[in-house]
C-alpha cells in the first residue's frame, strides 16, 4: 500500500532541497579540462569509491566535494546515499565519454580550444574580482545589522505552525468508499468522546505506518503543506479537537490539532546568521561594481559607432 501522510509531497522536497544545496556538480571547472588525464597505472594504484573501465571517482575527489559544500548540505548528503550514488554515475559516466573525446582529439578542436580559453577568462575573471572586493571582517556592525533587521521586519514573519496527528484511512476503490466513511466516523466519534484516546486509535487502526508508529503524529509543519482538504478542516479546529472525517483523493483522514505555534516575527538572534551572510554578499557586489566603474574611469573609453554598425548590419 502506497504510504501516505498530511504533508503534501514532504519527501520530494526533502530531496530537492539536498539536490538544490549540490547544485548537482557533475564535474570540475571548464579549466579543468585542459588538464591531462592521470594514467592508468597511477589510478589503479590511487584510492577510489568507484571504477568504471579506466575511469574512477578518487576518494580525493569525493571528499573534495563534501568539503567543498556548507556543513548542513554535507550532512544532509552523508545521510542521502542515493543521491550521492548517484552523483558518483554521473561523473564516471562523464569521465567514460570524456575518455572517448580525447581519443578521437576533440580538446584540439578549434571550437573547443576557443571555448575552453573563454571559459578560463571567466575563472580568472570572477576569481580576481572577488579577491579585490573583500568585504571587511567586521562587516555588518551591529548597528547596521540592527538596521537591517528594523527595516525588513516585515519579511522576517514566519507562518503559523501546526502539529496535527490523523488517523488515515486508504479509499482503494469506489465501492469500499462507503464502508470505510462509516469506520472514518465511528473513530471520528470515539476520538471527539475521548480526545486524550486519539494516538491508541491512531496506532491501531490509521493505515499510515509511519505516522501511526508515532500515534498519528505527522510534525510541526506551516498549512500550506498540508493537502488542501485536510488544511481547511485543521484551520477550523481548536488545539485539542478532532475533525470529521474528512475525504482526500487517497482516503479519509480524522484530524486532531494537537498544538498550534501562532505566526510571529523571527527575532534578530534567529536571523543573524542568515542576515550578514546577505549584507555581506550585497556589500561585496557593490565593491565589485565600484571596482569595475574605476577601471573604466582610469583611461579614455571610445566607442567606434561606424565599427559597431558594420558588425550589427552584418547579416553572416
Amino acid at each position: 500500500m502506497k504510504k501516505l501522510t498530511v504533508m503534501a509531497g514532504a519527501g520530494a522536497l526533502a530531496i530537492l532541497a539536498v539536490a538544490v544545496a549540490l547544485g548537482l556538480p557533475s564535474g570540475h571547472d571548464p579549466v579543468a579540462a585542459t588538464q591531462p588525464a592521470p594514467s592508468a597505472a597511477a589510478a589503479v594504484n590511487e584510492p577510489a569509491v568507484a571504477r568504471l573501465g579506466n575511469q574512477q571517482v578518487a576518494t580525493a575527489e569525493l571528499k573534495s566535494l563534501l568539503a567543498s559544500l556548507p556543513a548542513e548540505s554535507r550532512e544532509q548528503l552523508r545521510g542521502n546515499r542515493a543521491t550521492l550514488e548517484s552523483w558518483i554515475r554521473s561523473r564516471l559516466a562523464e569521465k567514460a565519454v570524456l575518455e572517448q573525446a580525447d581519443a578521437q582529439g576533440w580538446r584540439q578542436r578549434p571550437e573547443i580550444e576557443q571555448q575552453t580559453r573563454a571559459a578560463t577568462e571567466q575563472i580568472v575573471f570572477r576569481n580576481y574580482l572577488q579577491s579585490v572586493s573583500q568585504v571587511p571582517a567586521d562587516y555588518p556592525s551591529a548597528a547596521e545589522l540592527q538596521q537591517a533587521y528594523d527595516a525588513g521586519k516585515a519579511e522576517w514573519v514566519t507562518p503559523a505552525m501546526y502539529r496535527v496527528s490523523q488517523i488515515f484511512l486508504a479509499v482503494n476503490d469506489a465501492q469500499s468508499l462507503e464502508a470505510v466513511r462509516k469506520q472514518a466516523q465511528e473513530l471520528s466519534r470515539k476520538a471527539q468522546a475521548a480526545p486524550a484516546e486519539f494516538a491508541a486509535l491512531a496506532t491501531q487502526y490509521s493505515q499510515d505506518r509511519e505516522s501511526a508508529q508515532r500515534g498519528g503524529d505527522t510534525g510541526m509543519q506551516p498549512l500550506q503543506q498540508l493537502v488542501p482538504e485536510v488544511r481547511s478542516a485543521v484551520a477550523r479546529l481548536k488545539v485539542g479537537g478532532v475533525s470529521e472525517p474528512v475525504q482526500s483523493q487517497a482516503g479519509l483522514h480524522v484530524i486532531k490539532l494537537t498544538e498550534l505555534q501562532p505566526s510571529r516575527v523571527a527575532t534578530l538572534d534567529e536571523l543573524r546568521d542568515r542576515l550578514t551572510q546577505a549584507l555581506r554578499a550585497q556589500r561585496q557586489e557593490q565593491i565589485a561594481k565600484a571596482y569595475l566603474e574605476g577601471m573604466l574611469n582610469t583611461a579614455t573609453l571610445s566607442i567606434d559607432g561606424a565599427e559597431l554598425n558594420k558588425i550589427l548590419e552584418d547579416k553572416r
